[in-house]
């Protein structure tokens, strides 16, 4: 049986969160531990529009969410609480939060999709004029840097190909120069597009 006959069984052939019964998709769970049936919900055109426009999301819409985080099916509470989150910003969203329950290996399933960071807490790699770095960006120095314990320095102008950020410093990131690992602050780099 096809994946999308047995979500139909199991769903009864409504919208696993809004309950609609215009429920017509398969819709694959983002960063989830595998692609089984377990890793699907099956959700109606009008849940799927607004899950990938969530600026465009109707607040009353999503009041579903009020039955659906208390779903017995585990895929349906990781979508419904990747959709709390998504709408915070609603005055009955953090209360549901507080009170909803996920099994621990729900939960980090949930959390696998990086919905609950608030996007101001993330860690941001930027170069001297506020481009957005990313890990295997190219750059290139915009003032020549004494290397500390090697025999040269880095000048002004020296592409750097393919980045690493520092984890947990946004002024730092990690290249290779004259075949040398080193540390440069992101103040004196620029983003290159080749």
């Amino acid at each position: 049986m096809s994946f999308e006959k047995e979500l139909q069984k199991r769903s009864g052939e409504r919208c696993e969160l809004c309950g609609s019964a215009d429920a017509n998709t398969s819709y694959a769970i983002p960063s989830s531990p595998g692609n089984k049936l377990a890793h699907h919900v099956w959700i109606c055109p009008t849940c799927l529009q607004q899950m990938e426009n969530i600026e465009t999301a109707d607040a009353n819409h999503w009041r579903c969410l009020n039955e659906s985080i208390w779903s017995e099916e585990p895929a349906v509470k990781v979508v419904s609480w990747r959709m709390l989150h998504k709408l915070k910003q609603l005055d009955w969203v953090p209360d549901l939060l507080d009170i909803a329950y996920l099994e621990e290996e729900t939960l980090e399933w949930a959390k696998a999709s990086g919905d609950d960071k608030d996007p101001d807490d993330i860690v941001k790699h930027v170069d001297c004029y506020g481009a957005l770095l990313h890990n295997g960006d190219n750059v290139v120095l915009i003032k020549s840097l004494d290397v500390k314990g090697a025999t040269f320095s880095a000048k002004v102008g020296t592409v750097v190909r393919k980045i690493h950020l520092v984890e947990d410093n946004p002024e730092q990131i990690e290249g290779r120069v004259n075949d040398s690992m080193i540390v440069i602050l992101t103040k004196y780099v620029k983003k290159s597009a080749n």
